[in-house]
Protein backbone atom coordinates (compact mmCIF):
# COMPACT_ATOMS: atom_id res chain seq x y z
CA UNK A 1 0.00 0.00 0.00
CA UNK A 2 1.20 3.48 -1.11
CA UNK A 3 0.82 6.57 1.19
CA UNK A 4 0.75 10.02 -0.63
CA UNK A 5 2.68 12.48 1.14
CA UNK A 6 1.17 15.70 1.76
CA UNK A 7 3.26 18.59 1.29
CA UNK A 8 4.08 21.08 3.84
CA UNK A 9 1.38 23.54 2.09
CA UNK A 10 -1.27 21.24 2.50
CA UNK A 11 -0.40 20.00 5.77
CA UNK A 12 -0.61 24.07 6.65
CA UNK A 13 -4.40 24.80 4.84
CA UNK A 14 -5.55 21.38 6.92
CA UNK A 15 -3.98 22.85 10.34
CA UNK A 16 -5.18 26.23 9.75
CA UNK A 17 -8.75 24.91 8.05
CA UNK A 18 -8.89 23.03 11.39
CA UNK A 19 -8.50 25.98 14.11
CA UNK A 20 -10.74 27.89 11.96
CA UNK A 21 -13.37 25.33 12.38
CA UNK A 22 -12.67 25.38 15.73
CA UNK A 23 -12.93 28.96 16.24
CA UNK A 24 -15.71 29.60 14.92
CA UNK A 25 -17.60 26.65 16.84
CA UNK A 26 -16.14 28.36 20.08
CA UNK A 27 -17.43 31.77 19.08
CA UNK A 28 -21.14 30.17 18.39
CA UNK A 29 -21.26 28.49 21.68
CA UNK A 30 -20.09 31.44 23.31
CA UNK A 31 -22.26 33.45 21.74
CA UNK A 32 -25.42 30.90 22.65
CA UNK A 33 -24.49 31.02 26.09
CA UNK A 34 -24.25 35.12 26.65
CA UNK A 35 -27.68 34.73 24.80
CA UNK A 36 -29.10 32.57 27.26
CA UNK A 37 -27.50 34.72 30.46
CA UNK A 38 -28.83 37.54 29.25
CA UNK A 39 -32.04 35.71 28.92
CA UNK A 40 -32.00 35.39 32.82
CA UNK A 41 -30.94 38.65 33.72
CA UNK A 42 -34.09 40.16 31.72
CA UNK A 43 -36.27 37.73 33.36
CA UNK A 44 -34.76 38.65 36.52
CA UNK A 45 -35.10 42.67 36.02
CA UNK A 46 -38.73 42.05 34.86
CA UNK A 47 -39.46 40.44 38.14
CA UNK A 48 -37.71 43.20 40.12
CA UNK A 49 -39.57 45.69 38.30
CA UNK A 50 -42.87 43.87 38.90
CA UNK A 51 -42.01 43.69 43.16
CA UNK A 52 -40.78 47.28 42.82
CA UNK A 53 -44.15 48.34 41.32
CA UNK A 54 -46.01 46.61 43.59
CA UNK A 55 -44.45 47.84 46.09
CA UNK A 56 -45.19 51.58 44.64
CA UNK A 57 -48.86 50.91 44.65
CA UNK A 58 -49.19 49.45 48.22
CA UNK A 59 -46.60 53.03 48.99
CA UNK A 60 -49.29 55.17 47.60
CA UNK A 61 -52.48 53.64 48.56
CA UNK A 62 -50.65 53.88 52.43
CA UNK A 63 -50.08 57.32 51.50
CA UNK A 64 -53.41 58.26 50.60
CA UNK A 65 -55.12 56.53 53.34
CA UNK A 66 -52.46 58.43 55.53
CA UNK A 67 -52.93 61.93 53.82
CA UNK A 68 -57.16 61.34 54.51
CA UNK A 69 -58.57 64.31 56.17
CA UNK A 70 -61.08 61.51 58.46
CA UNK A 71 -57.43 59.91 59.18
CA UNK A 72 -55.70 63.30 59.99
CA UNK A 73 -58.87 64.72 62.03
CA UNK A 74 -59.01 61.31 64.30
CA UNK A 75 -55.03 61.76 64.84
CA UNK A 76 -55.41 64.99 65.71
CA UNK A 77 -58.25 64.14 68.06
CA UNK A 78 -56.78 61.14 70.00
CA UNK A 79 -53.05 62.02 70.11
CA UNK A 80 -53.10 65.93 70.53
CA UNK A 81 -55.57 65.92 72.56
CA UNK A 82 -57.44 68.54 69.92
CA UNK A 83 -61.05 69.79 70.24
CA UNK A 84 -63.61 71.68 67.62
CA UNK A 85 -62.93 75.66 68.08
CA UNK A 86 -64.87 77.73 70.26
CA UNK A 87 -66.72 80.76 68.37
CA UNK A 88 -65.22 83.04 70.85
CA UNK A 89 -61.47 81.32 69.68
CA UNK A 90 -61.79 82.71 66.11
CA UNK A 91 -60.24 86.22 65.34
CA UNK A 92 -61.11 87.98 62.35
CA UNK A 93 -59.12 90.24 60.69
CA UNK A 94 -60.01 92.91 57.69
CA UNK A 95 -57.70 92.20 55.23
CA UNK A 96 -59.96 95.00 53.17
CA UNK A 97 -59.18 98.30 55.22
CA UNK A 98 -57.78 101.03 53.67
CA UNK A 99 -53.85 101.66 54.38
CA UNK A 100 -52.80 104.91 56.06
CA UNK A 101 -51.50 107.33 54.30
Amino acid sequence: MVRKKYSRKEIAFGVLASFMTILVLTFYLWHITESVHLGYAIGRGEKELEKLEDDLKKLKTKKAALLSLDHIEKKAREQMKMTETREDQIIYEDFFKPLPL
